[in-house]
């Protein structure tokens, strides 16, 4: 019997790695003889290039680079150097994680660490970047990773603006004369499950800002800073890409991205899909154990156990998944490639305490589908 164990992380609990080992653990103690294929996931947000080094053999490399309000911090990447690639987690460089809720201003932040990390995959000779950009702190358009690649933006006088968003209203002028040429030879794929335009209603301000400390004034400002850095950038770049689906992800770094990297999105789940072969290990499996820490209807925008439903149907594989918590409507994904959801917990149990006990938890519901499988087979 071949099984594949393709579950994501669980957030605040266990790396995507370390949930695949407890399941596997669980699934042994039934069918000790069968061929247990891990494969940890992600969807582009945290722990993406965990799972992608974890399945390609990669190095994980970190460099210090500016943080989201300009303190340093060393940020993690993935290095494959065997295609030339690098996984970079904005979130390292970038990221909401790295802010106290307190100190949280999507005014200032910037993403200028993360150009740090494009221009280190650069100097090791990267010929493709996957940029996942899940978990960002800042609202500033990719301005600051475009000024960290060489792109001057100047205000009316010459004088170069000040990190942030909100700055970006006083933009003049941007000068392309130093853009690394190097970019111009890279392939850049963005990893994630956000189809946000740039401005507006659904724009990334709008959506996101208030989750970066925004308030309502602040949301309108930087909405309409975002709008002239777009202006400014399509009279440049002779290309307007703010309306794009996936500009709005990440404070706009996808805007920047796509306008001035030629970057094409994907949903997260793919591109790890693709880099850890999970088509290839699911051919001819039995059985596909999946998971998240939440299961709900908000899976069905993209997120893991939908990702890796899809590939497992390619193949006529059922689809089984172990959760953290069952969440409102996720009943809806029976629709769309599951076969079962199972939660981890069997009896009343704070949040702490199902965290804590998680290896242990996954271990057992993984023994008891095992055998109610087992019985069935048997039926």
């Amino acid at each position: 019997m071949k099984i594949v164990i393709a579950p994501d992380s669980f957030k605040d609990s266990l790396s995507a790695q370390g949930v695949a080992e407890a399941i596997a653990l669980g699934l042994a103690q039934v069918w000790p003889q069968a061929t247990l294929v891990k494969c940890p996931m992600a969807d582009g947000g945290e722990g993406t290039v965990e799972s992608i080094l974890a399945a390609c053999e990669g190095e994980l490399r970190r460099t210090r680079v500016r943080g989201p309000l300009g303190a340093s911090v060393d940020a993690a990447w993935g290095w494959l150097p065997h295609n030339h690639t690098a996984i970079i987690e904005m979130a390292e460089a970038s990221g909401l994680q790295l802010v106290p809720p307190g100190q949280r201003d999507a005014c200032i932040s910037s993403t200028f660490g993360t150009g740090e990390l494009i221009r280190a995959a650069l100097d090791a000779g990267a010929q493709r970047v996957i940029l996942a950009i899940g978990g960002s702190a800042t609202n500033d358009g990719g301005a600051g990773a475009m000024q960290a690649l060489g792109v001057k933006l100047l205000d009316a006088q010459h004088q170069s603006l000040v990190p942030g968003g909100l700055a970006l209203a006083q933009l003049a002028q941007l000068d392309l004369s130093e853009l690394d040429p190097r970019l111009a030879q890279v392939r850049f794929d963005i990893a994630a499950d956000v189809n946000n335009p740039l401005c507006g209603p659904h724009g990334a301000s709008a959506i996101f800002g208030p989750q970066k400390g925004a308030s309502p004034t602040q949301v309108q400002q930087l909405d309409q800073a975002l709008g002239h850095f777009a202006e400014l950038c399509a009279q440049a770049l002779g290309k307007d890409v703010r309306d794009e689906p996936g500009s709005g992800a990440a404070g706009g770094l996808g805007f920047a991205a796509k306008a001035f990297l030629g970057a094409q999105f994907q949903a997260g789940v793919e591109v790890v899909a693709e880099l850890v072969g999970l088509s290839e290990a699911v051919k001819g499996a039995d059985l596909v154990i999946t998971g998240e820490g939440r299961f709900d209807a908000q899976t069905l925008r993209g997120k893991t156990p939908f990702g890796v439903a899809r590939i497992a149907k390619q193949h006529a594989v059922p689809v089984i998944v172990i959760a953290g918590t069952l969440g409102e409507g996720y009943q809806a994904l029976y629709d769309h490639g599951i076969d079962a959801a199972f939660a981890v917990t069997s009896g009343p149990m704070t949040l702490e305490q199902a965290c804590a006990e998680a290896p242990r938890l996954l271990r057992e519901r993984a023994t008891d589908i095992a055998r109610v499988w087992h019985m069935a087979a048997k039926s």
